[in-house]
């Protein structure tokens, strides 16, 4: 929640994206990806996650209740999606286009990164100005809104999936990473390492 949890919740309040009826769009479902499905989930508004996992399909529908779930890499389904959200919360930190993003926003929408690829992204103008759609970063919330986002987990049950794992285990959980296979954090227990000899 102190990590995930703020970084989402911020430029959603923010960006008055957080607001019942609003169709949001989760590029990535991940460690952020996941809190802002559920933080959107719990104000009512729709919530479209695109992915290039379609391996994450049925859990997000079924476990966290997403609307719809998109293929990044399906041109016809990305194309069914053009002008359709309000805003998009982007958290992927690998390299991707943002054009088909851009395109999916209504006039007035807004594109929020919170991931960040080493690589900079492309920035194609001509959507932004034609539909007067905003792109902005935001890396994390202050005390306050940190504690407003604990106070509105609380209020609605939500928490953080993440898969606790012993510190022997950090080598095996790093290449779990880079295959995308974790559910949606890993924690690292170091309870019992502490006290070794």
């Amino acid at each position: 929640m102190l990590c995930a949890g703020i970084t989402v919740y911020s430029p959603m309040k923010h960006f008055g994206l957080f607001e019942h009826g609003k169709h949001l769009g989760v590029i990535g479902l991940g460690g952020l990806g996941h809190m802002a499905v559920k933080f959107a989930k719990a104000v009512g508004a729709k919530v479209t996650v695109i992915s290039t996992s379609p391996n994450k399909k049925k859990e997000a529908i079924e476990q966290l209740g997403v609307d719809e779930f998109l293929i990044s890499g399906d041109q016809q389904q990305l194309q069914a999606a053009v002008g359709t959200m309000d805003g998009i919360i982007d958290t992927v930190s690998a390299p991707h286009a943002l054009l088909p993003l851009i395109e999916m926003l209504k006039t007035d929408g807004k594109l929020i990164l919170v991931g960040a690829p080493l690589i900079p992204p492309e920035l194609p103008v001509f959507p932004l100005i034609m539909g007067r759609k905003l792109i902005a970063g935001s890396k994390i919330g202050g005390m306050k809104e940190t504690q407003e986002t604990i106070d509105f987990a609380a209020k609605h049950n939500i928490t953080a999936d993440v898969e606790v794992i012993p510190m022997d285990y950090v080598n095996t959980a790093f290449e779990r990473v880079a295959k995308a296979d974790v559910k949606y954090r890993f924690v690292i227990n170091v309870e019992n390492t502490l006290n070794s000899p």
